[in-house]
């Protein structure tokens, strides 16, 4: 049996790394991720299975369900892939430090209605509103 290739060139060392840009998240979504990425996203810091697939817009058993070697859809590989980026820049925000980004997400934060990052990230714009909050974080301003 072949080896399945990483849907990203690089290895997952995400402090210091580069978000994908927009237009690479609008082409990949359309073609699917695989389902295989989505437990190398969530390794990043740790979250569980039921906040991955919570991100997603799935139940846990269905996420589950998904063998590794397929693709999600278009909705779930876009979540997928801005988790990703939002991954990312947190753990840049706040220097590698995996631990402390695991309890800034799921921590309530005033700035975001008293919701946590994680409970903003069901919907699109939750995820550029949680980007802001990380934004203001990397230059001082209060968040």
């Amino acid at each position: 049996m072949a080896t399945p290739t990483r849907f990203f060139q690089e290895d997952f060392v995400p402090y210091g790394k580069t978000p994908v840009s927009e237009f690479t998240v609008i082409q990949t979504s359309r073609e699917g991720v695989l389902r295989s990425v989505a437990d190398e996203v969530s390794g990043l810091v740790g979250l569980t299975d039921n906040e991955i697939a919570y991100v997603l817009g799935m139940t846990p058993r269905n996420l589950h369900r998904i063998q590794a070697e397929k693709k999600l859809d278009t909705d779930a590989s876009e979540r997928l892939l801005l988790l990703r980026n939002v991954l990312i820049h947190a753990l840049d925000t706040f220097e590698g430090k995996e631990n402390v980004v695991k309890y800034w997400l799921r921590t309530p934060i005033s700035e975001l209605n008293d919701q946590s990052p994680l409970q903003l990230m069901d919907t699109v714009t939750g995820f550029g509103i949680v980007e802001d909050v990380l934004g203001r974080l990397d230059y001082g301003l209060p968040a």
